[in-house]
């Protein structure tokens, strides 16, 4: 079984050492662009049979800016409509792999930078349910904290990942 570790741009690799303990010769590391389109792109030629392990920056309206969220489920993020559609449950990262404390809950993906929202306790993104909508074998999310919901803060505390 093949190991996958899908970040959105080369500047969050740096994620990778700094909260995670894994025998990174066992994983490889893609690059999937940020949003959707290009998760789908990157995301369809990789075998079903994969673990995969997302993990990259995320917003959130009240955790603290560098807060690391072990996401137990993802969602879309659709503010202004409401329709029925499932959660998507993911694995459990083992806490064993995390260098720090972290927090558990819920990531929404959206389709744009999330400016506000009413929704607290979680964190936002802009790839995590598309990845989980492939049905991979394993999925699990790591999200740091990056802003509360100000692409300003983003820019500054992501330095140089755009």
């Amino acid at each position: 079984m093949k190991k996958y570790i899908l970040i959105a741009e080369e500047g969050e690799r740096a994620l990778i050492d700094k909260y995670l303990k894994l025998p990174q010769d066992e994983w490889e590391v893609v690059v999937t662009g940020v949003g959707a389109i290009n998760v789908i792109r990157a995301a369809q030629t990789l075998p079903k049979d994969s673990t995969i392990l997302n993990i990259g920056y995320a917003g959130s309206a009240n955790f603290e800016i560098g807060s690391v969220v072990r996401v137990q489920d993802s969602r879309l993020n659709h503010p202004h409509c409401g329709y029925t559609e499932p959660f998507q449950p993911l694995d459990t990262l083992p806490p064993q792999y995390l260098k720090v404390a972290h927090i558990d809950s819920v990531c929404y993906s959206g389709s744009d930078f999330v400016l506000e929202s009413d929704f607290h306790d979680c964190v936002f993104d802009m790839e995590l349910a598309y990845i989980a909508a492939f049905g991979f074998a394993k999925t699990y999310a790591i999200k740091v904290v990056s802003d509360n919901l100000s692409l300003h803060t983003y820019h500054q505390v992501t330095n140089g990942v755009e």
